[in-house]
């Protein structure tokens, strides 16, 4: 009765989670899978795992394809094999999730069971429902380098900014909590467009890749720092 339980959550799990991705990427629907090949999420929009989020580097983890769901995992999490209609019925590397689906077995192994963390909501999952996202730098204390990264503010968490290092990670990197915070505007200079949040001492610098995405990030901050949480739309039908 357990392994049922377990196999109907992560099959739920699954079909929760495969949807149409931002940017461009197009995910099979669930009764899909191994009828017809994926579309693979492209390598360069994802830094790390987009099943079990450890991060990819060039030696011990490398990047794999699901060839049911398209999605970049990790060797561990492409260890399974099950056979896909589109492919002759041969086996092929596939992940977890999707070996579950396909096969109607078990994994006893459980790596859905830890709670889903502050950091752990997906780029694409809360980018199709934010009230922005989008790319951005924030700059080191001197002004010169820092973090380039897709940065989003959900609307179901609008008082916090999610950065992540691409847009389809499944996990954020950090957050910056924007309540009491002040946005404050920077001159431009050498083509930058450059502002700030700061509050008691501590200064986040970014910089947008345009003037006018500039002001909308200054904007939905300033919005969020004193705690509106609705929508901009919402605010300008009601004056």
């Amino acid at each position: 009765q357990d392994a049922i339980d377990r196999k109907e959550k992560r099959s739920e799990t699954f079909k929760t989670a495969v949807h149409e991705l931002e940017v461009g990427t197009h995910a099979l629907k669930t009764e899909e899978l191994g009828l017809r090949a994926p579309q693979w999420v492209r390598d360069n929009l994802v830094t790390m795992c987009m099943r079990c989020r450890e991060p990819f580097n060039a030696i011990m983890r490398r990047r794999h394809h699901c060839r049911a769901c398209g999605y970049v995992v990790c060797a561990r999490c492409s260890d399974y094999k099950a056979e896909l209609q589109y492919n002759g019925n041969r086996l092929n590397r596939v992940c977890q999730e999707c070996y579950v689906f396909l096969t109607g077995h078990v994994v006893l192994e459980d790596r859905e069971g830890k709670h889903k963390g502050i950091l752990e909501k997906g780029a694409a999952e809360v980018s199709g429902r934010s009230l922005l996202c989008g790319s951005l730098q924030l700059l080191d204390k001197n002004g010169k380098g820092g973090t380039r990264g897709w940065f989003v503010i959900p609307q179901d968490d609008p008082l916090v900014l999610y950065i992540y290092a691409a847009p389809q990670d499944v996990r954020a990197h950090t957050s910056i909590p924007l309540l009491g915070y002040q946005v404050r505007d920077l001159p431009q200079g050498d083509s930058r467009h450059l502002f700030q949040l700061v509050q008691s001492g501590q200064v986040y610098t970014f910089m947008a890749y345009t003037e006018e995405l500039k002001q909308r990030w200054m904007r939905a901050m300033a919005r969020s720092a004193v705690g509106i949480t609705h929508p901009e739309e919402d605010e300008d039908a009601h004056p």
